[in-house]
């Protein structure tokens, strides 16, 4: 624990829940615990009593030692004190404790002042300390005078405690939800959230650095002041207190709706078209339906594009010209460039993120996981951002020397693929193919990945021996996405290299991303056949990470706005005395609320004015009413002068506010 800065936890649970194991998960690194037995040896005269303790004492390392307290309750507290700063204790629980002190062998004993000199311990102890105590808040009321006695006091005993304590860990049914947020920084360490998987997996890292502030955004409608754009992300800012979020394996996310899509997918083949129908653009239709929740989707509006820079050295940089990816990521916060002058014509924002460069994979670890840890969140606050600002959908590109091969040591420790296979040749800015530099990057990915053969690999491991900070940004951007229902437009060895590791560490996170061109590169032709990635487009663009489906989304848009727009073909349109027996499954979108029907006015039915005067019409019985299957007209009204599409645009590629 000491690895995070923390020096006291409560872990609260009910019975069974798995609290005494997620706490010996906490101290498993320490290089020895000193466990406090609070609950008094009955095994003699109760079997199963004994099977537990058994249970409790086989789980133990035998670098543990253990220490018993139920004869004497106040001894914890003397133990406590005299603790020494580099020792790890960890009492098991304080329920045991509570029964010891209500003990009618220690009376009298004043179990208010006990529970106040144990507060006064916790909050003076200068070891590592872990305490474990049943949460009996929500249980019934004891029927006894005894059971009130305990359950009252044990109460009392944790609410106390959790005040003194740095955090405070509820576990139910195996699963920690952090009650308490992390303390105010502290001079030598940063603390991030506590995880058994976090607790095992860093070993001297160094402090967890915080996110550096967010960048500011490049609106389409005008270009921003200068100044504003010229400061860039830093990674040398002072480390503040982590935001409490943990990026692990298991990570639960939402998925996209399924049932959303399927229906999308049956509706636009029904459509009033003079040809055979989508084609390959219907997966987008599918998508876009499933990412919104609706079986008519609409085009995505507001979109940001989030350009990530970070450089990797090293033989994955060869045959890359210094300072040319500083440049282009200049220029793109200056309006300039590739990347703007394509986001200018999809409407879109442009917001450039600075990720740390990487040090030389075939040496050294690319980056310390404080500073994986401290992109991710970024990345993930990123998404969060953009979600606030209303953005209905991201496009994330990457510009940064050696990112290609880093991606394809990121594709051969996750996926198995072979690095030559999976990194493109080097094209120089001439134009020529540069098969020299090809064979660097080969032999720095390849001595990279035997460096690191024997380390972890999970997830935030593989980020941290040969991702870096590009890769690990990109993922924090996916996984925050996934988790506000935003949908990304991937486009590049990078995005799909994130797109793998985010996999592993939440499964749904791929369901929220689209793949619009794989551009002709092996690795990205890879890694989409690994996640389930059909590209919707076969053009081999190459305009840099961003940029080819920056080309692509005015087509996309295009394509869900007539889905969503075109009525059925007449042929399944209900006629006016009878309606057609799979109408509700072609059309079961209802009209919206004061719009007019697109069916023609003869398949409406008649109304009471038409039919014939000497018709009487029945009475009502609500079980014969049957839902209206119009087909509704498209929402939103056309284009304005105001529109962002309509607005021509000025010299520098940025259309007029």
């Amino acid at each position: 624990m000491s690895i995070d800065g923390w020096n006291t936890v409560l872990v609260l649970g009910g019975i069974r829940s798995g609290k005494s194991e997620f706490a010996e998960a906490l101290v498993a690194d320490a290089p020895t615990v000193r466990y406090v037995a609070t609950a008094a040896d009955t095994s003699a005269d109760d079997e199963e009593w004994a099977t537990r303790l058994d249970a409790h004492r086989a789980r133990r390392p035998t670098t543990w030692t253990t220490e018993e307290t139920a004869g004497q309750p106040r001894r914890l507290a003397e133990l406590l004190a005299a603790a020494q700063p580099a020792e790890t204790l960890l009492v098991d629980d304080l329920g045991g404790w509570v029964t010891a002190l209500l003990d009618p062998a220690h009376q009298p004993l004043d179990a208010t002042a006990a529970i106040a000199e144990l507060v006064a311990a916790v909050r003076s102890c200068p070891a590592r300390l872990v305490l474990v105590s049943a949460e009996v808040g929500l249980s019934l009321v004891p029927t006894t005078p005894l059971g009130r006695a305990f359950t009252d006091a044990l109460g009392t005993a944790n609410r106390a405690i959790a005040d003194a304590v740095d955090t405070v860990v509820l576990v139910i049914a195996g699963q920690p939800s952090w009650l308490k947020p992390p303390p105010p920084p502290r001079p030598a360490a940063v603390p991030a959230q506590i995880t058994p998987a976090a607790a095992r997996s860093r070993a001297a890292t160094g402090p967890v650095l915080a996110p550096p502030p967010l960048p500011e955004v490049l609106a389409p409608s005008a270009p921003p002041a200068p100044a504003a754009l010229a400061t860039g992300a830093s990674w040398l800012t002072p480390p503040v207190a982590a935001t409490g979020l943990a990026i692990e394996p298991g990570l639960e996310l939402p998925m996209p709706d399924e049932d959303a899509g399927a229906q999308a997918g049956q509706r636009v083949a029904t459509r009033d078209l003079p040809g055979a129908g989508f084609g390959g653009l219907t997966q987008l239709v599918e998508f876009a339906a499933a990412t919104q929740g609706t079986s008519q989707p609409v085009p995505w509006g507001s979109t940001r594009v989030l350009l990530v820079h970070g450089d990797h050295t090293g033989g994955a940089a060869a045959g890359t010209a210094p300072g040319d990816s500083a440049r282009r990521a200049q220029e793109a916060r200056n309006g300039q460039g590739a990347w703007a002058r394509l986001a200018a014509e999809a409407g879109a924002e442009l917001q450039v993120v600075d990720a740390p460069t990487a040090d030389p994979i075939e040496t050294d670890p690319a980056l310390p996981l404080n500073q994986v840890e401290a992109a991710l969140q970024l990345g993930w606050r990123l998404a969060d951002q953009a979600a606030d600002a209303g953005v209905r959908l991201l496009v994330l590109g990457a510009c940064g020397a050696g990112a290609e091969a880093a991606a394809a040591a990121v594709l051969a420790t996750t996926a198995g693929a072979e690095p030559p296979a999976v990194l493109a040749r080097v094209r120089t800015g001439a134009g020529e193919y540069d098969d020299a530099a090809w064979m660097v990057r080969c032999a720095a990915v390849r001595d990279g990945l035997h460096r690191s053969r024997h380390s972890s690999r999970e997830p935030r491991e593989v980020l941290a021996e040969v991702g870096g900070g590009d890769i690990a940004v990109a993922t924090g951007v996916l996984l925050g996405a996934a988790a506000r229902r935003l949908p990304v437009l991937l486009d590049g060895p990078v995005g799909v290299a994130a797109g793998l590791v985010s996999r592993d560490l939440a499964g749904p996170a791929r369901h929220w991303c689209l793949l619009a061109d794989h551009g002709g590169h092996p690795g990205v032709q890879f890694a989409a056949d690994v996640l389930g990635l059909t590209p919707l487009l076969d053009l081999r663009l190459d305009l840099g990470e961003g940029g080819n489906a920056l080309v692509a989304l005015p087509l996309l848009r295009s394509a869900l706005a007539l889905a969503a727009a075109l009525p059925a073909h007449p042929s399944l349109r209900a006629a006016p005395d009878e309606a057609a027996p799979d109408e509700a499954e072609l059309t079961t979108e209802p009209a919206a609320a004061g719009s007019t029907t697109s069916e023609p006015d003869e398949a409406k039915p008649p109304t009471e004015e038409s039919k014939p005067a000497t018709e009487q019409p029945e009475p009502a019985n609500p079980m014969d009413d049957e839902p209206d299957f119009r087909e509704p007209e498209p929402a939103g009204p056309g284009p304005t002068s105001t529109d962002p599409e309509s607005t021509p645009l000025d010299s520098s590629g940025w259309r007029a506010g």
